[in-house]
């Protein structure tokens, strides 16, 4: 199926080497010891940047960087965010390796899946602290001699990696995305809008003219899942929660909004599409999962990418009425099918080139909320993750949540 219409290390030889790291790690003299890269681990050489007078680094902008930073760091286990995430103040900024990459991160993206993150419950063996946060866009500051094969200092980059949500953070070269510029826009794609063109592309047997419905279908990854099935010329049928986000859905589309605040989803469904749609993609979970169940039709195939409903029990679920289940399934010959994005990591270099071009060509919506129309306005800053959260919960966005942390530059050249 296809989804589109044409589917040497970073050093400044102007700074001091050895003051701050003796005093830092009462090291003796570079002069007397030979080079900087020697006090990595003794007297064998690394191949990586050397970072021993970071305090006097000065990033492409002109400013410096510092040795000490702001980041999230999950302190206890709990589904609720606000207890299990601490701000810390003072975390070392942290030094690249050979293969790395220092992104200096200007937004970074919220996911339902953060909760879950931070409950332990994608690896019950991790035991606090652990950093969080799962992507980012920003652009390097620093990089290790090989990683400066590929990129260079002031690029911009996005990635994928646990430990976003925080000033500084250390990505291996071979996970980043080189990127145009800075944009919020392609922060979205790399979980959210990947999610959608995966999963669809290899479980949802797209073809023109089948019904698909999309929950939660204005939010970070909803947005895409419209889009894309669109663009295979099916028919998309997208849940909300309000008028504004109806409208939303119609711009990107969406052939039939419903609003379940105020409209009995499974009624219209019913009425609408008396033979059951062919494809869901669902991410809320209990009651909507259910009555997504039995609007299938004969053939049909419910993928699951989440249940948000549930992200904030104990539990992590949200009941459903599975007794029935072997007997619905058997009947239509349906299926329901799992997907989780790092099962398919195969897949993901050519579905985020494809989104990027996508992107790039106007074929594809980015939409982006940095809660601008929240109580307490936009989302700037780490301390502002946790008000953005609660957002994504309350089901108040339109488009994907993304922080944006800002950055002030001190010229010093």
């Amino acid at each position: 199926m296809s989804f589109s219409a044409q589917s040497g290390a970073w050093l400044s030889s102007r700074v001091p080497r050895c003051w701050w790291w003796r005093r830092r790690w009462q090291q003796p003299s570079c002069a007397a010891e030979g080079p900087a890269w020697s006090y990595f681990g003794g007297s064998r050489p690394r191949t990586i940047l050397d970072m021993s007078y970071s305090r006097h680094f000065l990033d492409f902008q002109g400013s410096s960087i510092p040795s000490s930073m702001k980041k999230l760091v999950v302190t206890k286990l709990s589904q609720n965010f606000r207890e299990a995430v601490t701000l810390q103040q003072d975390s070392p900024v942290p030094l690249p390796g050979d293969g790395d990459l220092l992104v200096r991160n200007r937004f970074v993206g919220i996911n339902a899946s953060d909760i879950n993150y931070s409950a332990g419950r994608y690896d019950p063996s991790v035991k606090p602290p652990f950093d969080i946060g799962f992507e980012g866009v920003g652009e390097v500051v620093a990089l290790g001699l090989s990683a400066s094969a590929s990129y260079t200092v002031g690029q911009a980059v996005a990635y994928v990696k646990a430990g976003s949500f925080a000033e500084y953070t250390v990505v291996p070269a071979k996970q980043a995305v080189p990127l145009p510029s800075v944009k919020p826009e392609f922060l979205t794609l790399m979980v959210s809008g990947a999610t959608a063109y995966i999963s669809l592309k290899e479980l949802g047997n797209l073809s023109e003219g089948k019904k698909v419905l999309v929950t939660a279908a204005a939010g970070g990854t909803g947005q895409f899942a419209v889009q894309l099935a669109k663009a295979a010329k099916c028919h998309v049928i997208g849940t909300c929660s309000s008028d504004e986000k109806g409208g939303f859905l119609k711009s990107i589309g969406c052939d039939c909004t419903i609003n379940y605040k105020t409209e009995n989803v499974e009624s219209v469904l019913r009425k609408q599409y008396p033979e059951g749609v062919d494809v869901v993609y669902e991410s809320v979970g209990g009651k909507m999962f259910d009555l997504a169940l039995n609007s299938l039709a004969t053939k049909g195939c419910l993928i699951v990418i989440g249940f948000i409903a549930g992200y904030q029990n104990p539990t992590g679920l949200q009941p459903v009425k599975a007794e029935l289940l072997p007997a619905k399934l058997l009947k239509k010959s349906a299926s329901i099918r799992g997907f989780f994005l790092n099962h398919y990591l195969s897949e993901y270099k050519v579905a985020l080139k494809d989104l990027l071009e996508m992107y790039e060509r106007g074929d594809l919506v980015c939409e982006v909320d940095f809660g601008d129309m929240s109580p307490e306005g936009k989302f700037t800053g780490l301390e502002s993750v946790f008000r953005a959260v609660d957002y994504m919960y309350m089901g108040k966005n339109i488009g994907k949540i993304v922080v944006e942390l800002p950055h002030s530059v001190n010229s010093k050249l």
